[in-house]
């Protein structure tokens, strides 16, 4: 039986790339052979069967072998649903709605408000971080306020938004109700926390050494940010806010009670148009349209956010991901 450390070679000499993609080239190909034939919980058999036999041939030891097979049971909660969901789509339906002006407002929308969301969520949200790394008094009420939108109900975060923002508010100047305004707020709410506690993890990971030494050389607290703390917490900042605009695409209560539709300005049209956030306009559509047009419109919707998302791993990726060497 080979060893570890021979099992290890093994993997390097034939890379870890070309192994990943040959896994999943297998679940593609098990996937489409169990749907053909009608029977897509034979897939689910084999995802659980396949990840344990890749985990023996990987590693051998039982550890591995078994929270790998408990971890596949997740993914076929995870997974499952979604290939079924992309299986299930009529390209004729999905190319109609890909060519639909009203589509392509609703998907520009639902990418450009959650941008302003997570820029907002950064811009002061990187700063409240940094002091939560370093620690003050009443911190953990601070802490307290930052993660209470991860459990507010999504409606309720929209009408606490109003009483807060809206008429008779605390910015009555402002018109948030059925305004960009209002969605980008809602949207902050529910999304500043992952911008937050992302950005904390990162501060809270660097040596407090480096920091000590950059003052010592005579750079205040301003420089040492500057050139010390803010470039070695990049990335966590960075994370936070694909973890934060991710959440603001996805969110719908909150955004249906403040601004269920909303008038911005469309670059591709040169003029102002009105539109909704997407998951709002992917419900309307499975109200009036059916399962399978608001399919169509949610698979365009799940492309564009899953592009953007991986191209944004792909260009912070500094290829540390996949353990020690």
């Amino acid at each position: 039986m080979a060893t570890e450390t021979e099992r290890r070679f093994e993997i390097d000499a034939v890379g870890r790339t070309p192994l990943v993609v040959a896994f999943v080239a297998v679940q593609a190909l098990a996937f489409a052979a169990a749907y053909s034939v009608g029977q897509p919980t034979w897939y689910a058999y084999f995802i659980v069967g396949s990840t344990a036999v890749t985990a023996y041939a990987l590693d051998g030891t039982s550890f591995t072998v078994a929270t790998a097979t408990a971890g596949s049971l997740l993914m076929i909660a995870l997974g499952l649903p979604l290939f079924m969901f992309v299986a299930r789509q009529t390209p004729a339906l999905v190319i109609e709605k890909a060519l639909d002006p009203d589509v392509h407002r609703v998907l520009y929308l639902g990418v450009y408000g959650p941008l302003l969301a997570a820029v907002l969520s950064l811009l002061f949200g990187v700063p409240l971080a940094h002091l939560l790394a370093k620690g003050f008094p009443g911190q953990p009420l601070v802490e307290s306020l930052v993660d209470l939108p991860l459990v507010v109900p999504h409606s309720v975060a929209g009408i606490i938004i109003l009483f807060g923002f809206g008429k008779s508010g605390a910015f009555p100047q402002f018109s948030v109700l059925g305004t960009m305004v209002g969605m980008v707020l809602a949207m902050a709410f529910v999304s500043a926390p992952y911008a937050v506690n992302a950005s904390r993890e990162a501060f809270e990971a660097i040596d407090d050494r480096l920091e000590y030494a950059s003052r010592i050389h005579g750079a205040n607290k301003w420089e040492t940010f500057r050139r010390v703390t803010g470039p070695l917490a990049v990335r966590g900042m960075i994370t936070g806010g694909v973890l934060a605009w991710a959440r603001a695409v996805s969110e719908f209560g909150a955004v249906a009670v403040v601004a269920y539709s909303v008038e911005f300005f469309y670059p591709f049209a040169g003029e102002k148009v009105t539109a909704q956030h997407a998951p709002v306009f992917v419900y309307n559509t499975y109200l009036q349209g059916g399962l399978e047009e608001s399919g169509a419109v949610a698979f365009l919707l799940l492309a564009v956010s899953a592009a953007i998302f991986l191209l944004v791993r792909y260009l912070t990726d500094d290829g540390t991901a996949g353990g020690m060497p």
